[in-house]
C-alpha cells in the first residue's frame, strides 16, 4: 500500500505544493473533509494538547452545517483552506462547475469565519487530488496544496497499527502529511495521529501551518 507520493506526480505538476521547503526539522500535518464534530474536535485537542500547528482543508458544505467547529479550527490559530463546497471530482466535473464548487465553499468560510484572516493566496487541495490542467489555470489565485504522504487512515481494512507505521516510514523533512477529520477515518485517526506526532516530536521535529 502506497502511502509516499510517486515521485513523478510532482515532475508532471510542478505549480501544484507537494513538499514544504524548510529551515529546521518541520512537517506539515494536514486534515481533509471536516469539519465534523467528534473527528474535529478530537483533532483540535490533541493538536493543542501537543503543541502542534496544522492546516484544515474544509468542505463548504461542512462549514455550513457545523459553523461553531469550524470556527474552533481558525480560534486555535490553525490555517484553513477549500475543500469544495461538496467534495467534488475534478475529472468528473467541468471546469466552470468546479470553479463555481470552490467558490461556494470560499464564500461560506468566509461568512461563518468573519474576523479569521485569510492569506492574499487562498489555499486549496482538490478532492482526491483529481484535479485538470484548466482548472488549476482557473483557480490562479489559490495556492494549491497536494501532498507527500497520504495516511490512508480512511481505509476500513487498514489496521491502525499500519496506518501509523507505513505513514512515519513515508514521511521525511518538509513532508505534507494528509490525515482526515471524517467519520470514515475516525478509528485509525484517533490511533494514529498522536502517536505520529510524539514519534517526531521525539526526533526533533516541530509541526507548522502552511499558512504564509
Amino acid at each position: 500500500m502506497i502511502h509516499r507520493t510517486p515521485f513523478i506526480l510532482p515532475l508532471l505538476y510542478p505549480t501544484l505544493t507537494w513538499r514544504q521547503p524548510v529551515q529546521g526539522k518541520e512537517l506539515f500535518l494536514t486534515f481533509d473533509d471536516g469539519p465534523v464534530p467528534g473527528p474535529t474536535e478530537f483533532v483540535l485537542e490533541t493538536l493543542a494538547s501537543k503543541k502542534a500547528q496544522a492546516t484544515f482543508f474544509c468542505i463548504g458544505d461542512n462549514v455550513r452545517k457545523h459553523p461553531d467547529v469550524f470556527r474552533r479550527i481558525g480560534n486555535n490559530g490553525h490555517a484553513i483552506g477549500n475543500h469544495t463546497f461538496q467534495h467534488k471530482n475534478g475529472w468528473r466535473t467541468s471546469a466552470a462547475d468546479y470553479v463555481d464548487n470552490v467558490k461556494a465553499s470560499q464564500e461560506i468560510m468566509e461568512q461563518i469565519g468573519i474576523g479569521h484572516s485569510y492569506p492574499d493566496q487562498k489555499l486549496f487541495r482538490p478532492p482526491y487530488g483529481r484535479i485538470t490542467r484548466r482548472q488549476i489555470r482557473m483557480l490562479k489565485e489559490y495556492r494549491i496544496i497536494m501532498w507527500d504522504v497520504l495516511t490512508i487512515d480512511y481505509n476500513a481494512r487498514l489496521a491502525g497499527e499500519r496506518c501509523l507505521s507505513n505513514s512515519i516510514k513515508a514521511t521525511r523533512n518538509g513532508s505534507i502529511i494528509v490525515f482526515h477529520d471524517s467519520l470514515k477515518a475516525e478509528r485509525n485517526l484517533r490511533y494514529a495521529l498522536p502517536r505520529f506526532i510524539d514519534h517526531f516530536h521525539q526526533m526533533g521535529f516541530s509541526f507548522k501551518s502552511l499558512a504564509l
